[in-house]
């Protein structure tokens, strides 16, 4: 807490002046440009590694960079991750959609223990809000991987923005990765076939007037 105390500090004294300014020029018009989504890994900062500026981007980040399918929406009870395609790419209008993995993702690493039947066991998912989330949410991301069955050299097919639309991914196909990472890549890839579940982004997604893009960072 000292630190952040610290740092605090120190931008009021460095970096307020020139943060202000930049505050000032988009208060009263801001046109973000893409929303982002990522995962709560601190190393993870996308503004910098984007060179993105205030205002450029919706930032959404959460374990795994996982955003729920549509069919897990509910009236009564729902998440931030499609409220923010609702915010970003409906009432903002949005043209991009952006999600990025990373490598090392503790999530993910949770995720393929969760291949076993006792790491994800219903007791196991109520004492564990991360292990539910996973669960929940990522089991797409972890079957996708399984029927793969070890072998990567051939191609995984994914849903583009429509049912009718699909593009082929190979994963690692010079096996640099560990096999987690391997886990990673194909989860954010499945998270485009989640975003394009939504029926308030069709529409938009048909007439290619909307794009989703998947990026994936490694930490040499």
């Amino acid at each position: 807490m000292e630190r952040i105390l610290r740092g605090i500090m120190r931008y009021r004294v460095l970096d307020r002046a020139s943060m202000v300014k930049q505050f000032q020029e988009v208060k009263n018009n801001p046109t973000p440009k893409a929303v982002f989504y990522t995962c709560m890994d601190s190393r993870m900062i996308p503004t910098r590694f984007t060179e993105t500026c205030v205002g450029d981007m919706f930032v959404v980040r959460n374990a795994g960079n996982v955003i729920p399918h549509s069919q897990y929406f509910a009236d009564e009870m729902t998440s931030c991750e499609p409220a923010a395609l609702e915010l970003g790419c409906i009432i903002n209008d949005i043209r991009h959609i952006i999600v990025c993995g990373h490598s090392d993702c503790k999530a993910m690493n949770l995720l393929y223990k969760l291949k076993s039947d006792e790491e994800s066991s219903i007791v196991q998912r109520r004492i564990s809000p991360l292990k539910s989330w996973l669960c929940t949410h990522a089991d797409s991301s972890l079957k996708k991987f399984l029927n793969m069955d070890g072998n990567f050299d051939k191609p995984m097919i994914f849903t583009a923005e429509t049912p009718q639309r699909k593009f082929v991914a190979y994963i690692d196909p010079e096996n640099k990765f560990c096999i987690e990472d391997k886990l990673s890549q194909v989860n954010t890839l499945q998270q485009l076939q989640n975003v394009a579940s939504y029926g308030m982004l069709k529409k938009r997604l048909e007439k290619h007037d909307l794009h989703i893009h998947a990026l994936w960072r490694y930490y040499s």
